[in-house]
């Protein structure tokens, strides 16, 4: 029970770093990097009434890959705390390279919100720079509480 609790945990601060993150990218004019509202409008069709719908997809898809990511990382065999930091950071890298070339290739274009049809490079730079933070947060409440799934094998 206190594993699917430490996962909620971890997975909850993590998305609200990334979140924190993306929102302070976009208040600072770099990207327009508004996710949360993004995601939201994708299923409201409106930017207006678009952040809480985007607050509970985004945080409940955090929740979601933060199981995925402590499942893969249970299965290897002696992790440490800077680990765990490390495998966060570098699973973090590789979903925001994904989740980039996803929102560029195929999200951007048929967005109903005009103003979230032109994704460039800052933007697809500001969401891999924000899964990154979110994997490294993992990485650390992970690391911190000890996270494995007792019931996955390990590895070698």
């Amino acid at each position: 029970m206190s594993e699917i609790l430490h996962t909620l945990v971890a997975g909850v601060a993590a998305t609200a770093a990334m979140t924190v993150f993306m929102w302070m990218v976009h208040s600072t004019g770099v990207a327009n990097a508004d996710m949360v509202r993004a995601i939201g409008s994708l299923y409201t069709r409106s930017y207006e009434n678009a952040l809480w719908p985007g607050l509970f997809i985004h945080f409940s898809a955090g929740v979601m890959f933060a199981f995925f990511y402590i499942a893969l990382w249970s299965l290897i065999p002696h992790t440490t705390f800077g680990v765990f930091v490390a495998l966060g950071v570098v699973v973090g890298f590789f979903h925001g390279l994904t989740m980039s070339f996803v929102l560029i290739a195929l999200v951007s274009d048929r967005h109903p919100v005009a103003r979230f049809r032109a994704a460039g490079f800052e933007v697809a730079l500001a969401h891999l720079a924000g899964h990154v933070v979110y994997g490294g947060v993992l990485g650390l409440v992970v690391g911190a509480l000890e996270v494995r799934y007792s019931i996955l094998p390990t590895l070698g």
